[in-house]
């Protein structure tokens, strides 16, 4: 592969599916597990010509141990400092290639140890967070993305606030009252995607609670080249950080994320949190497209 045109920039792209056990689920991303002879304009290119949400690229870490790796995400549009379903695609193909066991991702974000076992059969990943922190959102803030969504503040959960939540990258959070104002989505992107860009933030985490730990996600992702993110681990690492801070779970928690349905391609993120372990732990599996 290489970045003069000469070949195929994404010739040597794997692609996996995250949070899905079928190729019609989950969030689908790209692999380049060596990525030593790209430049990030190279890299930015090889993403906008895959097209999905992520592609994460790989190189070893050669003044590291064995199992650790430097790992990159570019969306369509831009570098994103972490990417949960990339991370998680990304250590299904590597667990493939050199054996399930711990591995260690260096990203931007900070180092993110993933685990790879097998269970039922399949390879079940499961990302450690970097420690999560959560912030209030400013009233105009929150304002304007309500706008940009088309809801009104009668629409959310009074039970959960509107927070913005960190766990490698910043995503607002806000969650409605009924699945049905979730399941009807049908946002502004240039207005959400301009607050979006001045806030910093990588998706708007949109949830709905069906029960004390089963919560249903979506994730518009307008700042990356893409209306919808179908299944967003990152956004889910700092949700469970959020809801475990503010005490609307207990300390030590199993969450069920169920994320895609409304877009036609279902997955399931677990999120465990840990008592005495500030970092967030998300897990799935991963399916290879092609």
């Amino acid at each position: 592969m290489t970045a003069n045109g000469t070949t195929n920039l994404t010739s040597d792209v794997l692609r996996y599916t995250a949070f899905s056990a079928t190729p019609a689920g989950g969030n689908p991303a790209g692999v380049v597990l060596d990525a030593s002879g790209l430049d990030d304009a190279a890299r930015l290119a090889v993403a906008a010509e895959v097209g999905y949400s992520e592609t994460a690229f790989v190189t070893a870490a050669d003044d590291a141990g064995e199992r650790t790796y430097d790992v990159r995400y570019f969306s369509p549009l831009a570098e994103v400092a972490f990417c949960g379903h990339a991370t998680i695609a990304t250590a299904v193909a590597l667990a493939e290639r050199v054996g399930t066991g711990e591995l260690l991702f260096r990203t931007q974000a900070g180092p993110v140890p993933v685990t790879v076992v097998e269970e039922d059969g399949r390879p079940l990943a499961t990302l450690s967070s970097v420690e999560p922190h959560d912030k209030p959102v400013a009233e105009a803030d929150l304002n304007e993305a309500l706008a940009a969504l088309g809801w009104a503040e009668q629409d959310l959960d009074g039970t959960i606030p509107p927070r913005t939540a960190f766990a490698g990258n910043d995503h607002l959070i806000l969650a409605v009252a009924t699945r049905e104002r979730l399941a009807a989505l049908d946002y502004d992107v240039e207005r959400l995607k301009a607050l979006m860009l001045r806030l910093g933030l990588t998706t708007v985490h949109l949830v709905w609670r069906e029960s004390g730990g089963v919560f249903h996600v979506r994730d518009p992702f307008p700042v990356g080249g893409v209306r919808e993110d179908p299944a967003t681990g990152a956004a889910a690492a700092a949700f469970g950080g959020y809801l475990r801070a503010a005490g609307l779970v207990p300390e030590e928690a199993r969450l069920v994320l169920h994320q895609g349905e409304d877009m036609g391609r279902p997955g399931v993120l677990t999120v465990d949190l840990r008592a005495g372990d500030p970092r967030v732990h998300v897990s799935g599996t991963a399916t290879r497209l092609r």
